[in-house]
């Protein structure tokens, strides 16, 4: 199957590139997905049996907050775009990365599962990317039910590791974490935002990359899978875990600002039908290690 993945030069494209040399990998330097045509002559020029769809504008919590019509336009039109120009240039798989900032800011119970993603709006602080992920989601059903391609979507929960942005302005929380430990020294005092109390799953990237080539062959129902770990870790455990794995000692403060999502922690269940017995997820103190050591090699 010659497979083609959008978002090729992307924090995740890298590393499944590493695992997954033989594919296409592709980027804004090859087309931009915004304009349909090119889409059109991007996929004519390839023909994919299938599309890994990975390609967006992604950012944190501050970069979401500030920059919500930009972060929609980009997306949505990609999005829309890529789905639209796949099923026009007759590509019959299609496997769209989503995000579970796509699922409601608060459910009745926790962990949430899939049958909840349309139960109540996106968090606040990234509602508009949320939502042009629940578009995404929904145009992948549509075509589904209208023309019976084998079209699906998957949700990975908050993704760190090697090739990560660790732009302290656009990033996730753990680069962030990892840059701001790195910069300051032995008996710091760091401030951070909120209370520490919200929860995550933090993926490791390269479990991701091992488990999408299983979504590929065995992902083919419109269930927008949630892919996410077993550890769901406080923001002051996640702190308390990194400065013990990179032993480094700093005095951390919480600012109570801009606290974010408390909960967002989704259900692995169906998921672990899908993949082998014995995968096992990277326990977040061994990636958020792995994850320093090549910051300090690679970034500095």
């Amino acid at each position: 199957m010659k497979v083609l993945v959008t978002g090729g030069s992307g924090f995740l494209g890298t590393r499944l590139k590493r695992k997954n040399p033989d594919w296409v990998y592709v980027s804004s330097e090859d087309a931009d997905l915004t304009n349909y045509n090119e889409c059109i002559n991007l996929f004519n020029k390839y023909t994919p049996d299938a599309i890994i769809h990975l390609a967006a504008k992604v950012g944190g919590i501050k970069e979401n907050s500030t920059k919500p019509a930009e972060f929609y336009d980009i997306n949505i039109q990609v999005n829309t775009n890529v789905l639209k120009a796949a099923y026009e240039c007759g590509i019959k798989r299609v496997l769209s990365c989503l995000s579970t900032c796509t699922f409601p800011d608060v459910v009745s119970s926790y962990p949430f599962s899939e049958e909840n993603i349309f139960d109540g709006p996106p968090a606040i602080t990234n509602r508009a990317y949320g939502f042009t992920k629940r578009a995404l989601y929904t145009q992948t059903l549509a075509y589904r039910d209208q023309y019976g391609v084998n079209y699906s979507c998957f949700c990975p929960s908050n993704l760190y590791g090697p090739n990560d942005n660790f732009d302290l302005e656009s990033s996730h929380f753990v680069p962030a974490l990892i840059r701001k430990l790195h910069e300051s020294e032995d008996g710091d005092s760091l401030e951070f935002w909120g209370t520490g109390n919200p929860r995550r799953q933090q993926l490791y990237i390269d479990d991701l990359a091992d488990i999408i080539p299983i979504l590929l062959e065995k992902h083919n129902t419109g269930l927008p899978i949630i892919v996410s770990p077993f550890e769901n870790l406080r923001i002051a455990d996640l702190i308390a875990i990194t400065l013990k794995a990179t032993k480094l000692k700093r005095a951390i403060t919480f600012n109570k600002n801009l606290e974010g999502q408390l909960r967002k922690d989704g259900s692995n269940e169906n998921l672990m039908k899908l993949l082998p017995d014995d995968f096992k997820f990277t326990p977040f103190n061994e990636g958020v290690k792995k994850t320093y050591t090549w910051y300090t090699k690679y970034e500095n």
